[in-house]
C-alpha cells in the first residue's frame, strides 16, 4: 500500500442490491455503513439503488465548461443552412456564460439568433462527459459582466480580447451526457447558473493519473472491500484490470474490467464530502488503510482508557 503524501475514520461499504427484493445485501464486515453504488457495463446493465452520491449534471456542465477550451459553436447561416465551427471560449466564473471571440462573415451576428455550443472533456481516456448549451447567440450588455469576461478571457489564454467581437451564448438549457451513446439529462437556466463547479477539477486529473501509476495494488483492493458484486455473480466476479476514471468532492468513479463478464463503471462515494486536493488525499489513504486492514482481517486491540488525571497546581 503506498500512501499519497499529505489520518484514520470510517470508510462506506458500497453494496449493490436487486430493485426487485426489499432485502439489503448484508456486509461481510458489520461495523461498516451500508452505502449503495451504481454500476453500469456494456454487457450487463444492472439496476441499483439511486442513492449513491454523485454530484448533479448541473454541476458536471459547470465542470465540464471549466475544463474544457474549446467546442464546437452551431448556428443558422442567413440561408436558413446549419453550421457548426470549433471556437476557442471563456467562462463568466459567475453564471458559467460561455463567450466568444470571433471576427468573420461565417456566424451570422447582427441579430440574436438560436445557437448551441457543445463541449466534452474527456476523462483518462476511458469516458467522455459532455454538455451542450442551448441559447442566443448575442453581445453581452452588462459592464460588469464584460469585465469579468474579459478577465476570464486573459487568464484562460493569456491574452486580451477585443470587447468589439465579443459574443455570448445567453443559456436557455443545457443537455449533459455522462459518456457517448448514454442517455442525456436536460438541465434548466437556472439550475445551470446557479451550480458551482466542481472544487476539485483543477488537480483532479493529475491525483487521478498519479493514482492509476503509484496505486494500483490499492485500486485493485477497492474492488474487492468497497464493491459487492457477490449478490451479482457465482462464482464472485474476477476483476482483471481497474483504474480509476475521475475524482470530485463527493467520490471517484473506477472502471473495472472482467475477462468473462465485460466491463462496468463502478461509483464509490468518500465517507464525507471533500473541499481540497489535500482533503482528497487524506481520504484516499485513510480509504487505502481501512481495505488493507479488511482485506487481512485485521482487528484493532481492545484498549482501556486512562481514567488517572493528576491537577497541577499554578
Amino acid at each position: 500500500m503506498l500512501l499519497l503524501q499529505t489520518r484514520h475514520f470510517g470508510a462506506p461499504w458500497v453494496t449493490v442490491t436487486t430493485p426487485t427484493s426489499s432485502r439489503k445485501t448484508s456486509s461481510k464486515i458489520s461495523w461498516f455503513r451500508p452505502i449503495k453504488c451504481s454500476v453500469s457495463t456494456t454487457h450487463l446493465e444492472l439496476e441499483v439503488k439511486s442513492n449513491s452520491k454523485k454530484p448533479f449534471p448541473a454541476e458536471v456542465s459547470r465542470s465540464i465548461m471549466e475544463l474544457a477550451r474549446v467546442g464546437t459553436l452551431s448556428t443558422l447561416t442567413q440561408e436558413g443552412w446549419p453550421l457548426g465551427i470549433g471556437v476557442r471560449f471563456a467562462v463568466d466564473p459567475e453564471e458559467g456564460t460561455p463567450f466568444f471571440s470571433f471576427n468573420h462573415n461565417a456566424i451570422p451576428t447582427n441579430n440574436s439568433i438560436p445557437s448551441s455550443l457543445h463541449v466534452q472533456f474527456i476523462q483518462s481516456g476511458l469516458r467522455t462527459p459532455q454538455c451542450t448549451l442551448q441559447g442566443t447567440l448575442t453581445k453581452p450588455q452588462d459592464p460588469n459582466a464584460i469585465k469579468r469576461l474579459v478577465s476570464s478571457w486573459r487568464k484562460r489564454f493569456g491574452e486580451e480580447v477585443n470587447e468589439d467581437f465579443m459574443y455570448i451564448i445567453a443559456v436557455d438549457r443545457v443537455l449533459q451526457l455522462d459518456d457517448f451513446q448514454e442517455d442525456g439529462v436536460w438541465v434548466t437556466s437556472l439550475d445551470y447558473k446557479n451550480s458551482q463547479p466542481d472544487p476539485l477539477r483543477e488537480f483532479a486529473e493529475e491525483l487521478v493519473t498519479e493514482i492509476n501509476t503509484n496505486n494500483m495494488e490499492d485500486i485493485t483492493r477497492f474492488c474487492n472491500v468497497y464493491v459487492d458484486l457477490d449478490s451479482w455473480f457465482a462464482p464472485k466476479l474476477y476483476v482483471s484490470e481497474a483504474k480509476m476514471i475521475w475524482v470530485d468532492r463527493l467520490g471517484f468513479d473506477m472502471r473495472l474490467s472482467s475477462p468473462h463478464k465485460g466491463i462496468f463503471e463502478v461509483r464509490i462515494p468518500f465517507p464525507r464530502e471533500v473541499t481540497d486536493e489535500k482533503g482528497a488525499k487524506s481520504t484516499f489513504n485513510c480509504m487505502s488503510q481501512l481495505a488493507w486492514e479488511v482485506e487481512r482481517n485485521f482487528h484493532p486491540p481492545d484498549f482501556e482508557k486512562v481514567k488517572q488525571l493528576k491537577h497541577i497546581k499554578s
